[in-house]
């Protein structure tokens, strides 16, 4: 391992590279959700939720895709969804 790369970066992933990998290899548990907002024309466009992974208590929020948006009554606050969540980082997680 050259030292360099110790020092380097890790590069960040975006959010749909992010979504991808927690669909294909994510456990899958049940959450809530605890707040949503909407843009100025009343558009749902982010959820808050919270899931258990290992006994722990997290919370996260997540921008909503485009095909999410076209099932909005899935996302009516005290809702349970289904989260999936990377078990290595519990705290990176994704409403499917």
């Amino acid at each position: 391992m050259n030292i360099l790369n110790y020092f380097r970066r890790k590069k960040v992933d975006d959010q749909a590279t992010q979504r991808a990998r927690l669909l294909a290899g994510g456990r899958i548990t049940e959450g809530r959700i605890i707040d949503i907002t909407t843009d100025a024309n009343g558009a749902l466009t982010n959820i808050f939720y919270t899931y258990q992974a290992g006994g722990v208590d997290y919370e996260s929020s997540q921008m909503l895709d485009t095909e999410q948006q076209q099932r909005l009554t899935n996302f009516v606050l005290g809702t349970t969804v289904t989260v999936r969540f990377d078990p290595r980082q519990p705290g990176n997680s994704i409403v499917v």
